[in-house]
């Protein structure tokens, strides 16, 4: 009946009595001692049912036989409370010492024996061992499937156990034929509203969301919901459990004002029915927490988060499980706002919790390595990253399937780091073990292939392939367009990186038609004031300054800065970048001391939190040399376009394209400042690096030969001149229309340089 405050005290009465009347290691006070032990577990009072479990548990040492099964029974009760304590290995050591004496005295088909190897695959399968726990949860099987008739619900517990087990591997399809055969049983033997039969189509609801077919999911959720409502009282837990799921299905969709609806009638419900520090009450938090960072809806978030870290400290053991997660949380919260020291030191609260208490291998460390490497990629110290993404993946290589989701996700995370570096062929190699993976694993339609044609897409728009990057993220967007609701913010990420690829290519009116469609969506489902609105704003704006509309340009830029000033701290590199964008709408229409202004505010911000090698210092001492040089500054200029290649020689690949664009921007002032040979000599060091990054016509090329016959111009040498200009003519000519002012510019520089021969 659960009513386990009421059964404490008839128990506690009944001690009463028999320790006035009974020797001090009776065993029916070992009995009384357990029975109250038992109640306070129920209560989730652990620290109480553990003193009541070894009152018993002495007492029958100094009493019993070494073998007799109240001394398993008593081994078995103090394993579960460190089970549900998180504290797994100590738990198993006593579900052990339970199965050594109850494999002594019983017959090997014994139920308490399929108990124990039950209990013992639960340790495995929370330390992350997945095949020991399957092994263990096998010989379940095979004990109850010789003794127990075709239909007994212990028969339908172990299929639900193996089927969990696959789930957690990712094998969903095992999973879900397990998950099957537990429906099939307890369809066939129990009553139509049996709560054991929502909890089957809870499961298989679980599967189908874990592959992406949310509708079948929201299906079988329901199914569960309906049984919970017939059978249950309006404030039943289980109930809670099933707004809980259905809530986390519209997460999964993108939808979080429903998904939040749902979270907060789970709220409901365990506020009414729990003790105020309740570990579900701060599930319930945590899960609203989610939600409103999703919303960017960020202090919300924060304080929910708060919530639940306050039971969790008030509750649990310093080093449990629960608490990790809840510093993981901030932590996440933290990175979104871009305070990535903040995040980091919350992710180290969790791993040093991790580390004290899992095994080395443990799913969740990996986690937490990923978290870590997050955080130094975002910092912009990308060996650091690598080295935390490695960790991660060489713990999920060990005991997950080749094909397991997870894998794909660190080879994604690699992919993305090696990205970031401009190594664009190795993270495109890693992005597509990612996609072999989910090939293999999932539906052809599952959002996570998406994601893996959307990150190849990337790794070619880095590369300049835009014709491949548009087919990859046309993949992916036809993904999404088939399997999310119109206004999933997924798809307005598909849209903005397609905008990105005619950007790039120079058709900025289709490029900014697709950045109308991503600011649509983001209009309709985020709050006014949502980072996402933010950068769509910019990308407008950018679009508009690429058209020459500055004032448009300057008007949408300014609304993006008026959303990040209101919702981000004042040193957030969000806001440096707008500021960055505002001085080059300034720099464009020739106001080149406002731009001085926002490109030196700008600069300031990143200044306070990057270290001093990060490439994106390297951007803004650039733009600042160009602003200098724009105004004729030459002396001023050099310096900050010298730092820019001080940081990037430091930590970009030798033929990284940015380490052109400030040898090209030295030359420039060389050149500017009469001193040819230096000019020269940096304008070379560009060439160097394009051809090995460019393809053969491309117009930087053409360009970059241009440079240099304008130095051998400036220094009188018209037949060298005229040979870098034929170069650049001939690029331009297999590049670009016949008709393209470029192309006319380098034959009126012909025509010149000819007559001065």
């Amino acid at each position: 009946m659960g009513e386990y405050s009421k059964a404490l005290s008839f128990y506690k009465k009944a001690l009463g009595i028999r320790q006035k009347t009974l020797p001090l290691n009776h065993l029916h006070l070992a009995n009384f001692y357990n029975n109250i032990g038992l109640a306070y577990h129920s209560m989730r009072q652990y620290s109480k049912a553990f003193l009541f479990y070894e009152k018993a548990l002495k007492i029958r040492q100094k009493t019993l036989p070494l073998n007799h099964p109240d001394l398993a029974n008593s081994y078995n009760n103090i394993g579960g409370v460190y089970d549900d304590i998180g504290e797994y290995s100590k738990a198993l050591s006593f579900y052990e010492k339970t199965l050594e004496i109850r494999q002594k005295p019983l017959p090997l088909n014994h139920p308490d024996l399929a108990n124990s190897y039950n209990n013992i695959g639960w340790m495995y399968r929370h330390m992350g061992q997945y095949s020991k726990a399957l092994s263990f949860y096998e010989k379940v099987l095979e004990i109850r499937q010789k003794t127990l008739p075709l239909y007994h619900p212990d028969l339908a517990n172990s299929y639900n156990n193996i089927g969990v087990v696959y789930d957690d591997i990712g094998e969903y399809s095992k999973a879900l034929s397990f998950y099957e055969k537990t429906l099939e049983i307890r369809q066939k033997t129990l009553p139509l509203n049996h709560p054991d039969l929502a909890n089957s189509y809870n499961n298989i609801g679980w599967m189908y969301r874990n592959m992406g077919q949310y509708s079948k999911a929201l299906s079988f959720y329901e199914k569960a919901f309906e049984i919970r409502q017939k059978t249950l009282p309006l404030y039943h837990p289980d109930l809670a459990n099933s707004y809980n799921n259905i809530g986390g299905l519209y997460d999964d969709k993108g939808e979080y004002s429903k998904a939040l609806s749902f979270y907060e009638e789970t709220l409901e419900i365990r506020q009414k029915t729990l003790p105020l520090n309740h570990p579900d009450l701060a599930n319930s938090y945590n899960n609203i927490g989610w939600m409103y960072q999703n919303m960017g809806q960020y202090s919300k978030a924060l304080s929910f988060y708060e919530k639940a870290l306050e039971i969790g400290q008030k509750t649990l053991p310093l080093n449990h499980p629960d608490l990790a997660n809840s510093y993981n949380n901030i932590g996440g919260l933290y990175d979104d706002i871009g305070e990535y020291a903040k995040a980091l030191s919350f992710y180290e609260k969790t791993l040093e919790i991790r580390q004290k208490t899992l095994p080395l291998n443990h799913p969740d460390l990996a986690n937490s390595y990923n978290n870590i490497g997050s955080m130094y990629r975002n910092m912009g110290q990308y060996s650091k990253a690598l080295s935390f993404y490695e960790k991660v993946l060489e713990i999920r290589q060990k005991p997950l399937p080749l094909n397991h989701p997870d894998l794909a996700k660190s080879y994604n995370n690699i992919g993305g780091v090696y990205d970031d570096m401009g190594q664009y062929s190795i993270a495109l190699s890693f992005y597509e073990k990612a996609l072999e993976i989910r090939q293999k694993t999932l539906p052809l339609n599952h959002p996570d292939l998406a994601n893996s044609y959307n990150n190849i897409g990337l790794a070619y728009h880095s590369m300049k392939e835009y014709s491949k990057a548009f087919s990859f993220y046309k993949t992916a967007l036809e993904i999404r367009q088939k399997t999310l609701p119109l206004y999933h913010p997924d798809l307005a990420n598909s849209y903005n990186n397609i905008g990105g690829v005619y950007d790039d290519i120079g058709e900025y009116l289709t490029a900014l038609s697709f950045y109308e469609k991503t600011l649509e969506i983001r209009q309709k489902t985020l709050p006014l004031n949502h980072p996402d609105l933010a950068n769509s704003y910019n990308n407008i704006g950018s679009m508009y300054q690429n058209m020459g509309q500055y004032l448009k340009a300057l008007s949408f830029y300014e609304k993006t800065l008026e959303i990040r000033q209101k919702t981000l701290p004042l040193n957030d590199p969000d806001l440096a970048t707008s500021y960055n964008n505002i001085g080059g709408v300034f720099d464009d229409m020739g106001q080149y001391s406002k731009a001085l202004l926002f490109y030196e505010k700008a600069l300031e911000i990143q200044q306070e939190i990057l270290p001093l090698n990060h490439p994106d210092l390297a951007n803004f001492y650039n733009n600042i040399g160009g602003a200098y040089d724009d105004i004729g500054e030459y002396s001023k200029a050099l310096p900050f376009f010298e730092k820019a290649l001080e940081i990037r020689q430091k930590t970009l690949p030798s033929n990284h394209p940015d380490l052109a664009q400030s040898n090209n921007n030295i030359a420039v002032v060389y050149h500017n400042m009469g001193e040819y040979s230096k000019a020269l000599s940096f304008y070379e060091k560009a060439l160097e690096i394009l051809p090995k990054i460019l393809p053969p016509n491309h117009p930087h090329l053409a360009t970059s030969y241009s440079n240099i016959a304008g130095v051998y111009d400036s220094m009188k040498q018209y037949s060298k001149a005229l040979s870098y200009l034929e170069r650049a003519r001939d690029i331009l000519q297999r590049s670009l229309p016949s008709n393209h002012p470029n192309i006319q510019n380098v034959r009126q520089r012909i025509e010149i340089v000819r007559k001065r021969l």
